[in-house]
């Protein structure tokens, strides 16, 4: 038997859907991430964005502070180095690299994977 790969990712990854709000081009788009790292997440959105376009993003962190939990708001902005049409859908799969992120936030989304990836 074949051992399964190690993720070859420098920054782990995890398969979480959080709220996220993408500006792009004068339009709001509200959709999930479907993985996040501290420097990028993949989602699905219902227009087309080119590649190299620039975005603000909003992000929704659910965090666990002091025996509560608190959703912290993640503002970043990040530019498409992917979009694929999903043929079957006829979305697009949008890969967004955070281009400028504060070093917190990035903390804050690493903290966050920590407790969530397997």
């Amino acid at each position: 038997m074949g051992q399964i790969p190690a993720e070859r990712r420098q920054y782990p990854r995890a398969q979480k859907q959080l709220a996220l709000k993408i500006k792009a081009d004068g339009c709001d788009i509200v959709t999930q991430t479907e993985n996040i790292s501290c420097v990028g997440t993949y989602c699905i959105v219902d227009k087309q964005i080119p590649v190299m376009t620039k975005l603000s993003l909003l992000l929704l962190l659910p965090l666990r502070s002091k025996n509560r939990n608190v959703t912290s708001k993640i503002h970043c902005k990040g530019v498409v180095v992917r979009s694929d049409t999903a043929v079957e859908t006829g979305k697009f799969n949008l890969a967004v690299f955070f281009n400028e992120i504060s070093e917190r936030n990035k903390t804050k989304i690493a903290q966050y994977i920590n407790q969530h990836i397997v």
